[in-house]
């Protein structure tokens, strides 16, 4: 399968160049959260201009970007605007329209592509697509059944009992824990799939998880492909709480066989930018564990904040540079990290009042990096930052993190 029209050398985009009409080399953004804010201040460091297309007056990325379109993700004017000002165009979440990344592709080169990230908004798409590439990738998903219909909810309950206890999950818009249910008997299947409100969904089997790892890779317009050592992650209800970056953080065979996993379902996508494919390992009698693949993101992803302050390129630097046709450099990861991931729930106190979190305190720690996102209100469970911990080695990163979370009451402490 290759699903991108794209994958071939294109013409690089060079940074501070000025084409024959005097237009400045800009890039796009589709969508203003915090991973276009921190994609725009990567392309700005390197010294192109940048083209933000956004609905919320508000939004993290449009406050720091040139240009801030302020349209839905589908409007026509929009996307035409965002065409004409910029080179090339990326998203920062797959949640938008690929049509809109279809629309735009038409006339410049759009990383990922309209088709890849439409395979990643839709669980049964993803799941075939991993199963497709198993032979290669030497991974595959939990075992699943899809449910779109009554027949198929029943043909489950009939003759699929052994994917119980498992989690049923809508197929579009879940993430962070959203739309997910875990449900142990054919009742309680049933429920849960008329409390999601009968839509699509992939009843996926519970397996005995030991850890849950990440990898991060970036391909260009030729094929090249580089890529960051795996991270252990550790979720909270459903979203990321600390991730740890340092060698040894998982057995060295069981790492290379995620990176070379997450190399060979790039190549099978004719993906280009970069991309995180999510890993569960799980017991299978062996002396690590065994992978099983859960998820990909076509975009750069939270447990990849870290290389921003441990690596000497960014996730965001080689987004900028896979998009823009320009060399991908090897990154080199200088320290040892963890980052703590900051909900607004850091902003109140025991009683739900509002309080300013004890940022003088945190900042005293050695090798303390605070990124917040520009977010004008905290909320419980919304992303508001994180707090990348580096240092000379990883037990001096360990103690300072679980300082850090203490200071904060974050959650996952005893996982540091």
């Amino acid at each position: 399968m290759n699903t991108d029209s794209h994958v071939t050398a294109m013409t690089p985009i060079f940074p501070g160049s000025v084409d024959a009409a005097g237009q400045r080399a800009t890039l796009g953004v589709l969508g203003g959260g915090q991973l276009g804010r921190m994609f725009v201040h990567a392309a700005q460091r390197l010294g192109y201009f940048t083209a933000v297309l956004e609905p919320d007056a508000q939004s993290p990325a449009g406050q720091v970007s040139h240009h801030h379109i302020q349209t839905d993700y589908d409007d026509s004017a929009g996307l035409a605007q965002l065409a004409h000002l910029c080179q090339a165009i990326t998203t920062e979440f797959e949640n938008v329209p690929a049509q809109a990344l279809q629309t735009l592709a038409l006339t410049r080169p759009v990383a990922p592509s309209a088709a890849v990230v439409g395979i990643a908004q839709n669980r049964i798409e993803e799941k075939a697509h991993f199963a497709a590439c198993a032979d290669v990738s030497g991974v595959t998903c939990a075992p699943y059944a899809v449910i779109e219909t009554p027949a198929q909810l029943q043909a489950v309950q009939d003759d699929q009992a052994d994917l119980l206890p498992g989690i049923l999950k809508t197929a579009r818009m879940g993430y962070d824990g959203k739309g997910q249910v875990r449900v142990k008997t054919a009742d309680e299947l049933a429920a849960a799939w008329a409390e999601l409100g009968g839509v699509a969904c992939v009843l996926e089997k519970m397996l005995p998880l030991t850890a849950e790892c990440s990898v991060l890779i970036a391909r260009g317009w030729d094929g090249k492909v580089v890529s960051y050592a795996p991270q252990r992650n550790v979720h909270v209800e459903g979203i990321l709480a600390v991730t740890h970056a340092y060698e040894g953080n998982m057995p060295p065979a069981l790492a290379t066989r995620a990176r070379e996993a997450a190399v060979s379902i790039a190549h099978h996508l004719g993906y280009v930018g970069v991309l995180c494919v999510e890993f569960f390992v799980v017991e299978d009698g062996s002396e690590h564990g065994g992978l099983v693949v859960n998820e990909m993101a076509p975009r750069p992803h939270n447990s990849g904040h870290y290389t921003i302050d441990a690596c000497d390129a960014s996730q965001f630097d080689l987004q900028v540079h896979a998009m823009a046709g320009l060399p991908l450099p090897q990154p080199r990861q200088h320290s040892p990290a963890i980052m703590l991931n900051l909900l607004g729930d850091v902003w109140f106190n025991t009683d739900g009042q509002l309080q300013e979190p004890d940022w003088y305190s945190v900042l005293s720690l050695p090798g303390t990096h605070l990124h917040l996102y520009g977010k004008l209100e905290a909320r419980a469970g919304r992303k508001m930052g994180h707090l990348t911990v580096t240092g000379p080695d990883v037990a001096s990163v360990k103690t300072v993190a679980r300082r850090a979370a203490e200071l904060l009451s974050l959650p996952g402490l005893d996982a540091i």
